[in-house]
């Protein structure tokens, strides 16, 4: 018998529990569920003879030594802050390890202990990081067994609302942690190469620097993610010329999204005086000069320059923020911790309602002189506000990566990100079973700019 322990029964955990237990009889596992509720857990279990929900305080060091003791392998679902202790606690107690987070720079200092132990601490295999990982490594790979030169890699990815769900003007809900949407783009400037020149957008100017896309006849727009050029070293692609991330969203979501960012709502370094017993409208108001005799309404769009005819204004009008009746309930809250309350009125996925994930890659290569271009391109569609394509895309590669460590069919040891053969073919290979499939085509090589214009 094999036991894995999950620590984190929240939003992205439902196909992760699911698929485990799936294969939990002829795989001969037990699941231990271990949350600091037992509520979503029992749910997502439903009785099943082969899984267990318990009650566990992650820095309660006793409990948590006593879980991880008894078990083979640990997945952790916490936030990425939290992954250290737990990580030590593998390390001591000679468990695996498997994460859908960044490496962080204590996680990254465990490397050799885990490999003196042989321990694989698998990280950076969700959606993304994870699935951009081993989708693009598979196509740079095969480019590289070819002789060619890398010129290009871009690649972007969304967490959006289904087309059959879509019903605010946002064309946006939370589909994830709705504190990351808000504080998207924050702690300095979007760095990246286009055509062998460094860019870099600041945060005040990021949501007005947008790349337009067209997927599957759809058209989106994406903004630069902090730091593209990191990924230059982790994919081996130190001399290319350009190098661009960005997260996906419905073309016009930014521009409005900015409007936020202008007013200073998105800041999360400060408290609010009296936060509990303010209305959605001194909020708004807070962040607008004073005048004895023009309304709320008025200052915002004359200081924005927005007219009463404007879509953008149409925008904020349907998330109710300048209700004087509806409360904050907040005490001591930061406008970033306020706005994301108000959003969750107009942004949570109802239970009927789907999600979806979009993903695209662009690689550009050159072979005996002549370039050429691919194209990449992922769309899933969930099933409803409990199994979402983002906990599918993010559960999934987690769960099947658990179990090929627990069968010995994974077993370079150590701190890693599954961008090595070994690891993202098996993984893509069962994906697909799953319906995460990725549609490639050949396309025309345009480069970043078409014209060859240096900007």
């Amino acid at each position: 018998m094999k036991n894995i322990l999950i620590i984190g029964a929240g939003k992205s955990s439902s196909y992760l529990i699911k698929y485990l237990l799936d294969k939990s009889n002829e795989e001969d596992l037990r699941l231990t569920i271990a949350d600091i509720s037992t509520e979503n857990a029992l749910k997502l279990i439903n009785h099943h003879k082969n899984a267990k929900a318990i009650i566990l305080d992650v820095f309660n060091a006793f409990e948590r030594e006593k879980e991880i003791k008894k078990t083979d392998l640990v997945i952790s679902m916490l936030p990425a802050r939290f992954h250290t202790e737990v990580a030590k606690d593998c390390i001591r107690f000679q468990k695996h390890m498997v994460t859908a987070s960044y490496i962080s720079e204590e996680m990254k200092a465990l490397d050799d202990a885990a490999k003196e132990k042989g321990l694989v601490f698998m990280n950076e295999i969700g959606l993304d990081p994870g699935l951009d990982h081993m989708s693009a490594m598979q196509i740079i790979d095969r480019i590289r067994e070819n002789d060619a030169k890398m010129l290009l890699f871009e690649s972007f990815c969304g967490g959006l609302v289904a087309p059959e769900s879509d019903n605010n003007l946002w064309n946006y809900k939370f589909t994830w942690n709705p504190r990351n949407v808000v504080l998207a783009g924050q702690g300095g400037a979007a760095m990246f190469i286009q055509e062998g020149t460094y860019k870099y957008i600041p945060y005040h100017k990021l949501f007005r620097r947008t790349e337009f896309l067209k997927i599957n006849n759809a058209n989106y727009e994406a903004y630069a993610n902090r730091d593209s050029l990191a990924y230059r070293s982790i994919y081996g692609l130190d001399t290319i010329a350009t190098m661009y991330r960005g997260t996906i969203r419905k073309v016009g979501f930014s521009r409005a999204w900015n409007i936020f960012v202008q007013l200073g709502m998105t800041d999360d370094s400060y408290t609010i005086e009296d936060s509990e017993n303010m209305s959605y409208r001194d909020f708004v108001n807070l962040f607008l000069a004073y005048s004895p005799s023009d309304s709320v309404e008025l200052k915002l769009r004359s200081y924005l320059k927005i007219d009463q005819d404007d879509v953008m204004w149409e925008k904020l009008i349907e998330l109710d923020i300048f209700n004087p009746k509806k409360k904050i309930g907040l005490k001591n809250a930061t406008p970033a911790q306020i706005l994301q309350k108000i959003l969750l009125d107009s942004w949570t996925l109802q239970e009927e309602e789907k999600d979806m994930i979009v993903m695209q890659h662009l690689f550009g290569y050159e072979i005996n002189g002549k370039k050429y271009q691919i194209e990449s391109s992922l769309v899933v569609t969930g099933e409803n506000q409990t199994y979402t394509a983002m906990a599918k895309t993010v559960g999934l590669p987690v769960a099947i990566a658990a179990l090929k460590i627990l069968k010995g069919e994974i077993t370079s040891p150590g701190v890693q990100r599954p961008i090595t053969k070994e690891v993202y073919e098996p993984i893509l290979k069962e994906l697909e079973e799953h319906g995460i499939k990725f549609s490639e085509k050949k396309v025309p090589y345009l480069g970043y700019n078409p014209n060859h214009v240096m900007g």
